[in-house]
């Protein structure tokens, strides 16, 4: 796991030199793998230790996600300062986020409030992606996009909800 994990870092990030600086030096594989534990928490309705995982996890990363939401395999974090992930959020497989994105609520509802992410999505830096919303596979989102409406798959997005054309 932790092996396909840095393994994806070296894919995505042509600056990374090697893995050991990938699993010592970077904030995103730190964030996934601290999520992981604290998810597992959460799991087991031990909240305040998932959060105080989330909490320590945030300070050290800058990266801030909520032990309840659920993130797929080989998740890259680039940068990562500012990127928030909430609660009902679900990433999936082979995804890559940049800094200062937000997978936002648009509500107060104890119910599914943030975004679903597909498969193979890359998310542009400074993009947020608000309310229960779901992105397809294979979507491009610009940065500094806002996204408020259902993404289909193999979507360019930019802007303000507009699509450019199939990826």
């Amino acid at each position: 796991m932790i092996i396909e994990l840095v393994n994806a870092y070296k894919k995505y990030d042509p600056a990374a030199k090697s893995k050991i600086e990938i699993l010592l030096l970077y904030p995103g594989i730190k964030a996934v793998l601290l999520h992981q534990v604290a998810h597992a928490l959460y799991g087991l309705e031990l909240f305040f230790l998932a959060r105080l995982i989330a909490e320590i996890s945030r300070c050290m990363t800058g990266i801030e996600i909520h032990p309840g939401a659920q993130l797929g395999d080989r998740l890259v974090i680039d940068h990562g300062m500012g990127v928030v992930i909430g609660e009902t959020a679900v990433v999936g497989n082979d995804c890559v986020i940049f800094h200062g994105v937000t997978l936002g609520g648009t509500k107060f509802d104890p119910t599914k409030r943030h975004p679903t992410i597909g498969d193979n999505v890359l998310i542009g830096a400074g993009a947020k992606i608000l309310g229960p919303i779901t992105i397809g596979n294979n979507v491009r989102i610009g940065a500094n996009s806002v996204i408020t409406k259902a993404i289909n798959d193999d979507q360019i997005v930019v802007g303000n909800n507009q699509i450019v054309t199939g990826a």
